[in-house]
């Protein structure tokens, strides 16, 4: 079963080698990358193009440049990671054997990058939470089968919460996998900003997003933080 890893990215240049690299002995396995670029100003584009099948161009939008991307892909896997993220070696085969075995779809375990203790507990409690609720984010690789990924309509074209909104389409189908192996996310988010005052803004805008803000308002005063 063909896999195809979309990236979203914008303004990614420093990290995005790092990230490619190791999906090339996947893309030798017969396996796509797809690269959809939301406008950068850096050398993303150029740093990125000798390591993928594909480089589509979008609007900036995290949604609709993974929708862009599982638009123009051929395989029967759809797998989005972060350009900030590094992949578990054998994650293609992880997936590929999820699948085989009856998984719909799922995500895999989560570690952040820094050395900060408590960056070990935000990624514990991120993998415990996604166990408990069936709920994953993007920094946890989600992954789907495309046909399933098509009936429900793809990514919510919302400028928060897109990865949220999906998992709650795709639970209403099927349990996710959760798989137990860990990709390794930037933990630059929470070290730029605070790694407790982080913790408690995506809390915050989480209970939010539930209770029924509008994503607009909310990405409003993400930005603003």
């Amino acid at each position: 079963m063909r896999i195809s890893i979309v990236i979203p990215a914008l303004n990614e240049a420093a990290c995005i080698a790092a990230t490619l690299a190791p999906l090339q002995a996947m893309r030798a396995r017969g396996h796509e990358v797809i690269l959809v670029d939301g406008g950068s100003t850096d050398a993303t584009v150029a740093q990125a193009t000798p390591w993928c099948d594909r480089v589509l161009h979008s609007e900036a939008g995290r949604a609709l440049q993974m929708n862009a991307g599982a638009h123009i892909a051929s395989g029967e896997i759809l797998w989005f990671v972060h350009a900030d993220t590094d992949v578990p070696a054998n994650g293609d085969s992880l997936i590929q054997h999820a699948v085989q075995t009856g998984a719909a779809w799922g995500r895999f375990d989560v570690r952040l990058s820094g050395a900060h203790p408590l960056l070990r507990v935000v990624a514990w409690l991120m993998n415990l939470r996604s166990r408990l609720t069936g709920i994953a984010t993007g920094d946890q690789g989600m992954f789907v089968r495309r046909e399933l990924f098509n009936e429900v309509g793809g990514f919510a074209e919302m400028p928060l919460m897109e990865d949220i909104a999906l998992s709650r389409a795709l639970k209403r189908r099927a349990r996710p996998a959760c798989l137990r192996a860990r990709l390794v996310t930037s933990s630059r988010r929470w070290e730029c900003d605070g790694i407790v005052r982080t913790i408690l803004l995506m809390w915050r805008l989480r209970f939010a997003y539930w209770r029924g803000v509008s994503p607009e308002r909310l990405a409003a005063q993400y930005r603003h933080v």
